[in-house]
């Protein structure tokens, strides 16, 4: 709730890239002639929206249940969505285990969770929310 609204209209984000960049989620870029260097965040964009992404990412940490609570909120959801954000579940809880057992950060390991939830939030509001109507 906090992202839609803090957001507005999701669908004018064409890609979930647009929706990346605009949070300031995507990596800064040092670059001129042959080389490229790629630096921290860019930390444009919505504040509170990107803080509340980072902040659920730390729930990745644990493995991916499928608990009561779980079950009751599915039930109340369609079933694309349900399969949507069940797939990002267990692909996020993997991708935090595998970064860190891999050495990385857990700081920078939250953000780059949060980035590809975007990726997943970005697909169920597009495919959930009712289309505009033409005149």
């Amino acid at each position: 709730m906090v992202l839609l609204a803090e957001l507005g209209d999701i669908s004018r984000f064409d890609s979930p890239k647009q929706l990346m960049a605009y949070l300031g989620l995507v990596p800064s870029e040092h670059s001129g002639g042959k080389r490229r260097r790629q630096g921290g965040i860019t930390l444009t964009g919505n504040n509170r929206a990107r803080r509340t992404l980072v902040e659920s990412a730390w729930s990745y940490r644990f493995p991916a249940p499928k608990t009561m609570h779980l079950e009751r909120k599915a039930a109340q959801a369609s079933e694309k969505a349900e399969g949507i954000a069940w797939n990002a579940q267990k692909r996020l809880c993997g991708r935090y285990r595998t970064m860190t057992q891999a050495g990385k950060n857990t700081k920078l390991t939250c953000v780059a969770i949060a980035r590809e939830l975007v990726g997943f939030v970005w697909d169920i509001v597009r495919q959930e929310m009712p289309k505009p109507a033409v005149n």
